[in-house]
């Protein structure tokens, strides 16, 4: 039993390693090719901190732990806002741009509601098997494809600074793209088995450890990037990578997911799209309590309060159920 909590930390760690040398090689290339920083950062570095996601997405979904998989994005969208944003939000109080409260948020919600919709088959055919299946991935890609481009519009229209890219020859930065791609697919597997083990053993379904151990420990890099930007009074970066973040998880890695291997949809995990539903609806209205566009510090207490009580209540149903 120890070695599968080994074995988890050293897959988190290559994970968050993989994901790191992944973005920095690839940005590096990038750099050199002459794309801006600012296109680098709506692109690579995006699709770098949702690598960890993804991996261990698709391991989960090939190996038939589909609860794990659709629980990692539930649990991640849910402790992105209450837990990260929350935690952001105490080091430094987050004011949230126009565009973000009435497009990004809003958007957000839209991908939680249509991933929900597509997963519940059984809404309109009592017959059916519920189930997010190649089409359904197509349709999330698809909503992705529109949202990057409305990120590229929004680039265009203010252009920013994007982040410092640091570039380094080309052989290093081969190098770090192989490590990436290397330690994320080591960390993804370990991750999984990991997980499914010490479900296992404690005799609790696999969604619960999706949502809450495998949730966070995916979400360590937008943690890491959203802090840092609150301790350095970059509210817009702090916001912006969660949002965006969320956004990722469900057009993109679930759409990926999917096209992959279909993805059987557990009705006990329309709590979780819910709870995803409630913490979004939140952040929104958020905006408009207190000091307007502003996340405070006593809302980001209250949103920690609030996903301690999300993860009491999971320990709970599963508890008694």
């Amino acid at each position: 039993m120890i070695i599968s909590y080994i074995f988890l930390v050293v897959g988190f760690l290559a994970l968050l390693k993989g994901a790191d040398f992944l973005v920095d090689g690839a940005s590096s290339v990038a750099k050199k090719l002459g794309i801006s920083s600012l296109v680098i950062g709506l692109t690579i570095v995006a699709f770098g901190t949702s690598a960890p996601e993804l991996i261990v997405n698709i391991f989960a979904s090939l190996q038939g732990n589909t609860d794990i998989a659709i629980g990692n994005i539930l649990g991640s969208n849910i402790a992105n806002i209450l837990l990260i944003l929350g935690i952001s939000a105490v080091i430094f109080p987050l004011s949230v741009t126009s565009g973000t409260v009435w497009k990004e948020i809003p958007l957000s919600l839209l991908a939680i509601a249509v991933m929900g919709i597509l997963a519940n088959d059984m809404l309109i055919d009592k017959n059916g098997f519920s189930a997010i299946t190649r089409i359904d991935g197509l349709i999330l890609i698809s909503f992705f494809i529109i949202f990057l481009y409305y990120t590229f519009g929004i680039s265009k229209v203010d252009p920013g600074e994007g982040p410092s890219i640091k570039t380094t020859s080309s052989w290093v930065s081969f190098f770090k793209i192989i490590f990436g791609l290397v330690a994320l697919t080591i960390g993804g597997k370990l991750i999984v088995d990991s997980a499914v083990a010490i479900a296992s053993a404690f005799g609790v379904s696999q969604a619960l450890i999706g949502l809450t151990i495998v949730a966070v420990g995916t979400s360590l890099p937008e943690l890491a990037t959203s802090a840092m930007a609150a301790y350095r009074k970059q509210s817009d970066i702090a916001v912006g990578n969660i949002v965006g973040s969320n956004i990722f998880n469900i057009f993109w890695i679930l759409g990926a997911n999917a096209v992959i291997n279909p993805l059987p949809f557990s009705s006990f995990l329309m709590r979780d799209v819910i709870a995803t539903i409630i913490a979004t609806l939140a952040l929104f209205f958020v905006m408009f309590i207190g000091k307007k566009h502003v996340i405070e510090r006593w809302q980001g207490f209250v949103f920690i309060l609030l996903y301690a009580g999300y993860i009491g209540l999971l320990i709970f149903q599963e508890i008694s159920g």
